[in-house]
């Protein structure tokens, strides 16, 4: 057993759950979306509610915070961007004709998935549709983006000679068990991704290695070659549903409804370490400095050794599921359906971890730590399948 630790801060403010917190890239700010139809901004440097985002006429699913702006996505079938000084509402981007179940910001776009079967891309500036991706016959419920200069060679773009005004794709996961790749540009399918015979519900893509890692409902984690379509490899350990992947120096950890994280290594796909405890699904995880944090449906987060798997903390107060985790300067935040946004002091165990980590690697040579780190997009999933009860 880990010793428990108690929280430092717990804010509540919201009337409803927390489905989502975000944290800017200055790390200065995070944002929270609710089910009360609100989203606030919070102060990492006090914990403090600094905005109260009301517009929305239902509730929030998720939401993104860009250092200026705030993004926020609701069962109104629409997104709103907010002005982070003000708390105004700068857009509010019309289209879609069900639940908004994700949004991402890349450059100057903005897409979205739906309940409506359609994913959407927007002008980040403009509260103006610029394409449409249709084909999927059921649901979106998560996004990657990439360009292709990240992982085609010349000869091969030269193939793409429609696509060159715009080398961005985006990648959409979806309940009718397909992944799908799209040109931005023209809104037409690159690749369509088989296997799955669940729902994708989180998806996490190394670019520079020109893969993409899919969890679904089938129990499996695939790996997917994002330029020919090839599955590469299939994981098949996890006796429940696949929530939620983190990708850390080819190490790939997955959380699942099983009570389990496990933690693969990709060029194998060995599977090198199980994490338990867990009393219910694991519905969101983040490694920090050697550390592995997970949040359950048993309302509590867990701190486990990434190496060992040995528990070293748990961390108690929450009432119901944890739907999202950050960690910034130390400080870990959990939000949760109980309404809260919890801050707690992580800064003793984070040390012990590095100091551990430094000993480890003083003493390796070659080893584990072979390769480079993977440039990723962290594109966490929280419990979908509680958004979906609701329908």
């Amino acid at each position: 057993m880990g010793n428990s630790g108690s929280a430092v801060k717990v804010c509540t403010d919201h009337q409803g759950g927390i489905n989502w917190l975000s944290l800017s890239p200055d790390g200065q700010r995070l944002l929270t979306g609710s089910e009360d139809g609100t989203a606030r901004l919070w102060s990492t440097a006090d914990s403090q509610c600094h905005g109260h985002f009301q517009g929305h006429e239902s509730y929030i699913t998720f939401c993104h915070l860009e250092n200026e702006a705030a993004f926020t996505c609701s069962a109104d079938h629409t997104i709103r961007k907010w002005d982070v000084v003000t708390g105004q509402c700068l857009a509010i981007y019309r289209g879609h004709t069900s639940i908004v179940n994700r949004i991402l910001v890349a450059k100057d776009y903005l897409f979205s998935g739906s309940y409506d079967r359609t994913a959407r891309c927007w002008s980040v500036d403009k509260e103006k549709q610029i394409q449409e991706f249709r084909g999927h016959r059921n649901c979106v419920l998560t996004l990657a983006h990439y360009s292709s200069r990240d992982v085609l060679e010349e000869e091969e773009e030269e193939e793409e000679e429609e696509e060159k005004v715009s080398r961005d794709l985006l990648v959409t996961g979806s309940t009718d068990c397909t992944v799908k790749v799209w040109w931005v540009s023209s809104g037409r399918c690159y690749q369509t991704l088989l296997g799955h015979t669940g729902a994708v519900l989180c998806l996490i893509l190394d670019a520079p290695n020109r893969e993409l890692f899919s969890g679904s409902t089938d129990y499996t984690i695939r790996t997917w070659n994002i330029v020919t379509g090839e599955q590469l490899k299939v994981f098949k350990e996890h006796q429940g549903s696949v929530i939620c992947l983190e990708l850390v120096n080819r190490h790939l950890y997955s959380g699942s409804a099983d009570r389990t994280v496990k933690c693969w290594f990709v060029d194998t796909g060995e599977r090198i370490q199980t994490y338990k405890a867990h009393k219910h699904s694991v519905s969101t995880l983040k490694y920090h400095a050697g550390i592995l944090f997970t949040g359950s449906g048993d309302a509590c987060a867990r701190a486990f050794n990434s190496r060992s798997g040995v528990l070293q903390k748990i961390f108690r107060g929450h009432k119901f599921i944890i739907n999202c985790i950050q960690i910034h300067n130390e400080l870990l935040y959990t939000a949760s359906h109980d309404g809260t946004l919890r801050v707690w002091d992580i800064r003793g165990m984070c040390k012990r971890s590095k100091r551990r980590l430094k000993k480890d690697r003083s003493g390796q040579g070659r080893g584990s730590q072979k390769g480079s780190l993977a440039r990723l997009f962290n594109n966490k999933v929280g419990c979908m399948i509680q958004q979906e009860n609701r329908e």
